[in-house]
């Protein structure tokens, strides 16, 4: 299938493209049949070498079959050789399929958590089992020979201070 495309040339932050006939599997820049224009983005819009057409060239190869891409479309409608419409999307700011899913996934996600954490609440804390008194007393024989070993590493201390 033909088309009638831009091809880009120019320097880097400088664009500058070409209008060609290429074949649709060609690269953008790559093989051409024909050029039949030029483009110039840097120049002022109402300026008439922004965009300069072959139209003869063109509506030959329009009768032949070629299909103009959207930009070149604008470029021939304002010449009167297409008619050219703004396309109309309604349905491009919505996700994805794959994104709807996931967004489901995490709506129940959240609605399960929601769900666990009201029945936890409903639900009255375990009353805590007194412990055995077993595990108290060894506790208390352990603080009562702290202080033993507190003043057991004090006296060695004070009789170093005596020597000196």
């Amino acid at each position: 299938m033909l088309k009638i495309r831009l091809s880009r040339g120019g320097a880097k932050k400088r664009p500058y493209y070409s209008i060609v006939v290429a074949d649709s599997r060609a690269p953008r820049d790559g093989r051409f049949i024909e050029k039949v224009g030029a483009y110039n983005p840097l120049l002022k819009k109402d300026d008439p070498n922004r965009v300069v057409l072959k139209i003869e060239r063109i509506e030959e190869w329009v009768k032949k079959g070629a299909q103009p891409t959207d930009r070149v479309a604008r470029f021939l409608s304002q010449q009167g050789l297409v008619k050219w419409e703004h396309g109309n999307n309604p349905q491009k700011a919505e996700p994805g399929r794959k994104a709807k899913e996931r967004a489901e996934e995490r709506a129940q996600r959240e609605a399960d958590r929601v769900a666990a954490e009201a029945e936890a609440a409903a639900q009255p804390a375990p009353e805590p089992e007194p412990e055995a008194p077993v595990a108290e007393e060894p506790a208390a024989e352990a603080a009562e020979a702290a202080p033993v070993a507190e003043e057991a590493a004090a006296e060695p201390a004070a009789e170093d201070t005596k020597e000196g």
